[in-house]
């Protein structure tokens, strides 16, 4: 079998297992020509979650696949989340970033660039996060609700909405997840924290000179306090058991003392155990969980585990009324003969949470652990961190010598701006021009490539009412426009720079 042959077949064979990609059974190529004389007579591929947990030592981080529970309307839906060492991700997905599948068969999928939503914020694991969510107990009437006939695609709708939602919180909030994006980010900008007075300079001059730079900002431009590079302490690496020993509540709520909840918000519940992180959704003996309210199960709740710790997040029921005392109760079990972990706690629902008014130009952070008053950030786009990348980090943010601009969410600061300094028209117009001095040409290629990225972003943010959770890609958009313009940017800016208005001539009168 020649090698573009097997080639082809393992590029088939992997677009088939994205289509079931719980597979179990394994498919063998047997190599038949005779005088053959090569190694081995088979090559075995594997469905797609097989080969994820066959390989996963060499391309997934630590601590990954981990596992998540949704219940959603009152149905179930378990996740898998897989997250990839750097370059990865291509030998399994192509842009495909959620994957909905029913008995192993792939029913729809959300593109990667979910992740880089702003309500995500996992701008730097774009390329390296895959969600596998088993929908097989979803019901008839939800299935026809989310599915398209067609299996190409999700429909549109409430409970889609409802879905992604929950899928943009875990995702937000999930430790490990978290803990991946800052290491990323680390690795990403280290040793390219240089000076960022002179951006600061030239973007509040300009702003100052232009009305209509002015209003991407609000007045006052700020820089924003770079990424702190802290060492971070090595940690223990987390081993948990394929049947956890124990699986308690951190905080015990009684029923004297009960948890207090506003009815507008959800709440959320820890508990400790020495379960595996893919403990709820592995292929083989996965652990069940359960949670009642009142003697009934409850309709929606998503529950994450990672290295230790698994976090419950409710929605009170609906019909759920200030001053009720909701009493739960979850489970826990498996098939490893062990008793249920069997946990409960009360939940009083008190007034409904009142919403901090904002004044215009500003609005709260999202709230954190850290203690302190409530600090504020700009309602509109505040100065950037812009990093200057050579060829030698091309491969970090997927560039080539046509590559110009690169835009990340990195949630915690806002955005990070990619510049690549080595674009070959950039460095075509700085041999083709030598009375520009090269320092002065970077310069301008470097600051007239972040203006357009900060141009892009207002105009999507403002369409989008600030919730750019739509199909369209800004990122993506920013990459492609960047690079259609870098052609002409310096030209462009170097030729206008010496227009004049030429004057007209005086009319000779008749003597």
């Amino acid at each position: 079998m020649t090698g573009l042959k097997t080639n082809i077949l393992f590029d088939l064979y992997n677009r088939l297992s994205l289509l079931m990609p719980s597979i179990a059974l394994p498919v063998r190529l047997y190599e038949r020509r005779k005088g053959y004389t090569g190694h081995t007579l088979e090559t075995t591929l594997s469905g797609l979650t097989v080969r994820l947990d066959e390989d996963k030592q060499e391309n997934l981080e630590d601590g990954f696949p981990t596992s998540s529970t949704l219940s959603i309307q009152g149905q179930k839906m378990k996740a898998s989340i897989f997250a990839f060492k750097r370059n990865q991700s291509l030998k399994y997905t192509k842009d495909e970033g959620i994957i909905f599948s029913i008995n192993g068969q792939t029913h729809g999928h959300l593109s990667k660039s979910f992740f880089s939503r702003d309500s995500v914020g996992m701008g730097y694991l774009v390329d390296s996060l895959l969600v596998i969510v088993d929908c097989t107990e979803l019901q008839g009437r939800f299935r026809e609700d989310l599915f398209m006939n067609s299996r190409d695609r999700l429909c549109t709708g409430d409970l889609r909405s409802e879905i992604e939602t929950s899928f943009e919180n875990l995702t937000k909030n999930h430790q490990g997840l978290r803990e991946l994006r800052e290491r990323r980010r680390r690795e990403d900008i280290a040793d390219k924290l240089g000076d960022s007075k002179p951006l600061a300079d030239v973007i509040e001059d300009l702003i100052k000179k232009s009305p209509t730079l002015s209003k991407l900002f609000i007045d006052g431009v700020r820089l924003p306090n770079p990424f702190k590079l802290t060492q971070i302490s090595a940690q223990k690496i987390f081993e948990g058991k394929k049947f956890p020993s124990f699986f308690k509540l951190i905080e015990e709520f009684s029923q004297n003392k009960p948890k207090e909840c506003p009815i507008n918000v959800k709440f959320r519940i820890q508990y400790k155990t020495d379960a595996m992180n893919d403990y709820f959704d592995r292929d083989s003996d996965p652990g069940i969980f359960s949670l009642k309210i009142n003697g009934h199960e409850i309709q929606s709740y998503l529950l994450n585990l990672w290295n230790g710790y698994a976090n419950l997040n409710v929605q009170l029921p609906q019909n759920s009324c200030v001053g009720d005392l909701l009493h739960f109760v979850s489970t826990v079990n498996d098939i490893s003969g062990v008793e249920p972990f069997v946990n409960e706690f009360y939940v009083k629902i008190q007034e409904p949470a009142k919403k901090q008014k904002s004044t215009k130009g500003e609005r709260k952070l999202p709230s954190s652990d850290e203690k302190g008053e409530d600090s504020k950030q700009k309602a509109y786009l505040d100065l950037p961190n812009v990093w200057e990348i050579r060829r030698v980090d091309w491969d970090k943010h997927h560039f080539n010598d046509e590559s110009a601009l690169r835009v990340v969410n990195n949630a915690e600061q806002g955005y990070d701006f990619f510049v690549n300094m080595d674009n070959i028209h950039l460095l075509t117009e700085q041999k083709a021009n030598l009375k520009i001095e090269t320092k002065l040409q970077e310069a301008r290629y470097k600051y007239g490539m972040v203006l357009i990225g900060i141009a892009i972003l207002n105009d999507y943010r403002t369409k989008n009412n600030q919730k750019p959770n739509g199909e369209e890609d800004v990122y993506e958009k920013i990459s492609s426009v960047s690079k259609i313009i870098s052609p002409i940017l310096l030209p462009m800016i170097s030729s206008l720079g010496d227009l004049e208005i030429e004057k007209p001539k005086e009319v000779e009168q008749d003597n």
